[in-house]
């Protein structure tokens, strides 16, 4: 069971922060014809924090940009991984309950918003990080 749940925490770190890359890569237009861009990301932003004063939404789409790529590479590395994870957790969190405010409950459920906010908090209740700086940090103070 261990062996299953060392992959599985792998593979949840790693499509935790794929899904942060993917979205930081698309508002940065690095996927090309596929990417949203940062304008469309910033209207977006305004869009979903519809109860936020407009000049603060600038400030909101850099503060979130940023915290997803500290959260991506920590994760995908698996440095301070359940300090991450719960970053994560909280961060989609409160994505997801903006969503709900701003267009209804169909949204984040339509994105699985939730479903990442949960995975997160999943992972960052798991009792190790088997393949992570983590690890190696640990075996080193043994």
């Amino acid at each position: 069971m261990k062996k299953y749940q060392d992959t599985a925490t792998l593979l949840l770190r790693i499509s935790l922060a794929a899904g942060f890359l993917s979205a930081i890569a698309s508002r940065l237009s690095l996927w090309g014809s596929h990417s949203s861009g940062w304008k469309n990301f910033l209207a977006y932003t305004a869009a979903a924090n519809s109860f936020v004063p407009k000049n603060i939404i600038p400030f909101l789409a850099v503060t979130s940009t940023v915290m997803e790529t500290i959260i991506a590479v920590t994760l995908l590395v698996g440095y301070k991984t359940r300090q991450a994870a719960w970053s994560a957790a909280v961060l989609t969190l409160v994505f997801a309950l903006a969503m709900s405010v701003s267009f209804g409950i169909k949204e984040p459920l339509d994105y699985s918003v939730f479903a990442v906010c949960t995975a997160a908090f999943l992972l960052a209740s798991m009792p190790g990080y088997r393949w992570s700086i983590d690890e190696k940090l640990i075996k080193n103070k043994m």
